[in-house]
Parts: C-alpha cells; sequence; structure tokens
C-alpha cells in the first residue's frame, strides 16, 4: 500500500473517528447506564455517571468535527455524497447530539425538583441511546454499497425513499446501530468501574453491567455477520478472507477475552485498556475492509481526493494544530481526571 497525502489523510479521519467512539462514545454509553440506573443506589449511580460526563463531555466532540472538517475539505465528493444520502439520519444525529447535551445542562443546573430533574433527564438518556444508533446506521449505509454520486446527479432517478431512506433504513444498518449502542454501552460500563474505585458497592454495579454489555455485543456482532452476507458482501468477503482478517479477529479476540477475564478477576483499568482495544479493533476491521474505497464499489481515497495542494496544506495545517491540541487535551484530562483520581 502507497501511502498518499490523501490515504495519509484518509488515516487521520479515521483515527479522530477511533478518539470519538473511545471518548464521545463512552458518553453516550453513560446515557444509557442513566437511563437503565436501577435498585437501592440508582441515585448514586447516576451521580457517578454526571460526575464522570461532567467535566470533559464536551470537549469529545473536537473529534467529529475534525471528521467532518476534513471530509469536507480533502474528500468533497464523499462528502457531498454522504451529506445528502444521509441527511436525514445525519440531521437526526444533530439534533441528538444537541438534546443530550442541553438535557445534561439543564438537569445538572436548571433546578433541583425532581419533576425537572426526572424530565432532562429522560431527554438525556433517550438521545444518548438514539444517537449511537442512528451513527451505526451511517456506516451500515456505506458498507452496504447502496450509495453512490452517480444517485444525485441531475439526470438520477428514483423517489424519494429509494434515494434518501432505502440506503441506510435496512436491516444491517440497524443491527450496525445495535452494535454501536453496545460497543459504547459496553465502553460506559467498563470506565465507571474504574470511576468508581472509592465505592465497591458501585463499581459492582458497573461490573455487572458491564459483563452483560459483552455478552450483548457477542451476540449482536455475530447477528450483523450473518447480515453482511447479503447485504454488505463486500466488507464481508474482505473481513471473513482478506490478508488480513485471520489477524484481527485474534487480536479482537483476545482484547475481548482479556477485557472479561480483568472484570472477572477485578482488575479493572486492565479491563479498560482491553475494551478500548476491542473497539479499536472493530472499528479498524471495518475501515481496512473498504480500503481502497471511500464508499465501496465505484469511490476510492484517491478518485474523491481534492487537488493535491490542498492535501499538502491540510496536512501542515493538521502538523500544527496538532501542538496545540493534544497539549490543552492533555492538561484539561490531567485537571479533571488524573487529579480527580487521586482524591
Amino acid at each position: 500500500m502507497t501511502i498518499t497525502a490523501a490515504v495519509a489523510i484518509a488515516g487521520i479521519i479515521m483515527l479522530s473517528l477511533n478518539a470519538y467512539v473511545l471518548l464521545a462514545g463512552a458518553d453516550f454509553g453513560g446515557g444509557v447506564w442513566d437511563f437503565l440506573a436501577a435498585g437501592p443506589r440508582r441515585q448514586a449511580q447516576r451521580d457517578l455517571i454526571s460526575h464522570a460526563l461532567a467535566p470533559i463531555w464536551e470537549a469529545n466532540h473536537v473529534w467529529l468535527i475534525l471528521v467532518i472538517v476534513l471530509l469536507f475539505t480533502c474528500f468533497p465528493i464523499a462528502f457531498s455524497t454522504f451529506a445528502i444520502a444521509l441527511h436525514i439520519p445525519l440531521t437526526l444525529m444533530l439534533f441528538g447530539i444537541v438534546l443530550r447535551g442541553s438535557a445534561f445542562v439543564f438537569r445538572s443546573y436548571g433546578g433541583d425538583d425532581n419533576a425537572t430533574q426526572q424530565r432532562w433527564g429522560r431527554v438525556f438518556a433517550i438521545a444518548s441511546i438514539v444517537t449511537p444508533v442512528l451513527l451505526g446506521m451511517c456506516v451500515g449505509a456505506i458498507a452496504t454499497e447502496r450509495i453512490e454520486p452517480a444517485m444525485f446527479s441531475a439526470t438520477a432517478s428514483g423517489s424519494f425513499v429509494d434515494r434518501f431512506v432505502s440506503p441506510w433504513l435496512t436491516t444491517f444498518g440497524v443491527g450496525v446501530g445495535l452494535l454501536a449502542l453496545a460497543l459504547f454501552s459496553f465502553l460506559a460500563a467498563v470506565y465507571l468501574t474504574v470511576e468508581a474505585e472509592q465505592n465497591t458497592e458501585l463499581q459492582n454495579d458497573f461490573r455487572a453491567r458491564a459483563l452483560w454489555a459483552a455478552g450483548a455485543v457477542f451476540v449482536i456482532a455475530f447477528g450483523v455477520l450473518g447480515l453482511s452476507m447479503r447485504e454488505a458482501p463486500m466488507v464481508r468477503k474482505a473481513l471473513m478472507a482478506g490478508p488480513w482478517a485471520m489477524p484481527l479477529h485474534i487480536v479482537t479476540g483476545i482484547a475481548a477475552v482479556t477485557a472479561i477475564v480483568a472484570l472477572v478477576t477485578r482488575r479493572f483499568r486492565l479491563a479498560r485498556v482491553a475494551a478500548a482495544a476491542q473497539v479499536t479493533f472493530i472499528l479498524w476491521g471495518w475501515a481496512v475492509a473498504q480500503y481502497p474505497y471511500v464508499l465501496p464499489p465505484s469511490l476510492t481515497i484517491e478518485a474523491s481526493a481534492a487537488p493535491a495542494r490542498t492535501l499538502t496544506l491540510t496536512l501542515w495545517g493538521l502538523a500544527v494544530g496538532a501542538c496545540v491540541l493534544f497539549p490543552s487535551l492533555y492538561y484539561l484530562f490531567r485537571v479533571f481526571k488524573m487529579e480527580s483520581g487521586r482524591e
């Protein structure tokens, strides 16, 4: 594989998406557990989730913003096709992100009465559940080979449903959406076991939830793999028979087993690393299965790329921006996570 400027930027987009999944994805998963909080420690569970999210949850969206800006700037054909074909789920995702963030703030600072807390808590939880499903459905739509630039030309035919609903509203797309929700919930539960180090009972609550979520990921992942036989044959073929397929499955399996064993043996920090690795390998498995296509089966990374000068300037801009972004994020996490973990 030749590493051109276009391939390098595509890789940076995937790294940014990976960061978004591991950080903001866990935030969405926290909303799921907020919705499912139960038992005598229900309020304590919600308080822990709020404490874990409050300092940094908004900063995690920087990675999604970076993905969108890089797609728009460096792969304009792909961006315009995504934005048109998937405008319904993308718009609903935007509503979900905004409603979730607003509800979190209003619940935290909008009043102490129980009715207000419950109302905004429901909005926060429902938006946290729906948004990951929509994100997964968009990924599933890309993998199914149903979206092509020609669908949106001036001479294209087909009904509104054929062009703007059918590509993403599929059983495979729903399956990928549910898989995203399960993965985010798994990450959140594992992360929260570390956040609850000072409270063994809460730690046990989220340990149990993490194990249940791990089981859900296993079941849904195999269901999605079965659906891909009919609805995403190119990606399935690469995942099952590609030269890198067996090593990928092995390392993903090792990460998954390590996370579960670490949870059972109460080695929660190891579980956190293993869970993040498992989700990362799953995400990159999809990306590598599609390579060299942005939109299979016709639109490649190179064919959809902007002019070389734009790509070069973007890479320089990313290098300069990284010198500001990474120290800032490190300082943010150090202040609100590392320091609080020592208290």
